[in-house]
């Protein structure tokens, strides 16, 4: 028996989440910034953390009213710790840690992308061995999971996140932040007729976004040179197809040769509808979070907190957030 409160403000939302025996969610609030920082093209890291600070007392409040418990119901608070923005994360962090001084209760500081993952586990079970496919704004990796709360990066991308070259690729075309959701529908709408380079496509487990992403530049601005119209919808199709395309068949490869159960995806980018589509073909289950626990939310540092509750996995109220480190640091016994 366990209930949970989880702070998340790692980038541009303030959520705060309620979660009792790892699965009954009481509440999941989320403050979002998209139309602050959608007239800038991107999270400007200032103004993140500065809105985390004006709105996390109401948003706290606001779980505890939708949870309906007292704080004196709580029997750990879990944070995110990082990786993400370093002043959206201390905001996080400070009320975290006055919360858990104040109830006496343990510190559960919770790695983003582990969140990500145990996102999986709100409405589904995740049996080992697992892949997960991690894919968002910063991240693109696989990670073999042996156990519960058990990582090991296997494969990794060596410039653009996949979540990134969306963003980059939405920008060339114009398409308002965050471009990702926009091309994802464009792409439903066009037909495959672009010639794009498949990148990285050297039978390993690793990534690397930036040629696609340059060779969707080039063919925007070549274009425009010679004043030749481009088919935004048949482009947007034409680069989900290979990007889609080379992240299912990486993660498919890996799991069949690593011989798990089932493929685990998560992440901001988990929400696409194409990646859905093409991992509905591999002969190893994959499961999705639910769209609303798809991008960053409290939800999903409470699921992987309640683990880390389990096992023990508890932190000092000395710890500091951490902008960038290995997930692998991370896996219980350590």
């Amino acid at each position: 028996m366990s209930t949970i409160l989880a702070i998340e403000s790692s980038c541009d939302e303030m959520s705060v989440a309620i979660l009792r025996n790892e699965k009954e969610l009481l509440a999941n609030v989320v403050a979002s910034q998209i139309d602050i920082h959608k007239q800038y093209g991107g999270v400007v890291p200032e103004i993140a953390s500065r809105k985390h600070v004006e709105c996390v007392s109401a948003v706290l409040r606001e779980a505890l009213r939708q949870a309906n418990i007292t704080p004196q119901d709580i029997d750990a608070i879990a944070v995110t710790k990082g990786p993400g923005l370093v002043g959206s994360l201390h905001v996080g962090m400070q009320e975290a840690k006055t919360l858990a001084l104040a109830l006496n209760v343990p510190l559960i500081g919770v790695h983003h992308i582990a969140g990500h993952i145990y996102a999986n586990n709100l409405e589904n079970t995740i049996h080992y061995p697992a892949l997960a496919l991690v894919v968002s704004g910063g991240h693109t990796e696989l990670v073999y999971m042996r156990d519960e709360f058990q990582f090991e990066v296997i494969g990794t991308t060596f410039d653009d996140a996949i979540g990134e070259a969306y963003d980059k690729v939405g920008r060339v075309l114009h398409l308002p932040y965050p471009g990702g959701p926009v091309l994802d529908k464009m792409a439903h709408e066009g037909e495959v007729t672009y010639d794009l380079p498949r990148p990285l496509d050297d039978g390993s487990y690793n990534f690397s976004f930036s040629g696609l992403k340059s060779a969707v530049i080039n063919l925007k601005h070549n274009a425009d040179q010679r004043h030749e119209e481009i088919r935004g919808n048949d482009l947007a199709a034409s680069f989900q197809e290979v990007a889609m395309d080379t992240i299912s068949s990486k993660a498919i490869k890996a799991a069949r040769d690593l011989g798990v159960k089932e493929i685990i995806v998560a992440g901001g980018v988990s929400a696409n509808k194409g990646l859905r589509e093409k991992m509905a073909n591999s002969e190893i289950p994959a499961i999705f979070p639910p769209m609303k626990y798809c991008t960053d939310n409290a939800a999903m540092i409470a699921a992987a907190g309640s683990v880390m509750y389990r096992h023990k996995m508890f932190s000092s109220l000395d710890i500091s957030v951490k902008p960038d480190f290995d997930l692998e640091n991370e896996s219980a016994g350590k």
